[in-house]
């Protein structure tokens, strides 16, 4: 597992870690079961504080990219059907939100379109 850590980016290191480490795990360089760095290790090895690491693998498991199995340590989950569960659990309450909010089908399509490209091509 290669991280890097970029001080002049914008987004802080915790985000970065958990950002490289999702991607890697999604793209398979990472497969399933591997088992990560402890938190002490991992932070020691990036020179950033442990609470910056453990928020990046709280998060991480949040998203079902990774799990921890108590001392055992912690490892890549299943993420895609993890990942695709969330997902379709995020856009089936954004229907019900939209729906309440009395948009019709052509306006909380425009939303997601506006959000989408908002967000994937800044």
């Amino acid at each position: 597992m290669t991280l890097k850590i970029d001080i002049d980016d914008s987004a802080p290191p915790y985000e970065q870690v958990r950002a490289q480490i999702s991607e890697q795990a999604r793209s398979g360089a990472l497969p399933v079961g591997y088992r990560l760095p402890t938190v002490r290790g991992l932070a020691e090895s990036l020179g950033l504080a442990a609470n910056t690491v453990a928020k990046a693998y709280r998060a991480l498991e949040s998203d079902g990219v990774i799990e921890t199995r108590g001392r055992n340590g912690t490892f890549v989950a299943a993420a895609g059907a993890a990942a695709e569960r969330e997902l379709a659990s995020a856009a089936q309450a954004y229907v019900e939100r939209a729906q309440r909010l009395g948009a019709d089908r052509d306006a909380a399509l425009a939303a997601v379109r506006d959000a989408l490209r908002a967000g994937y091509d800044a």
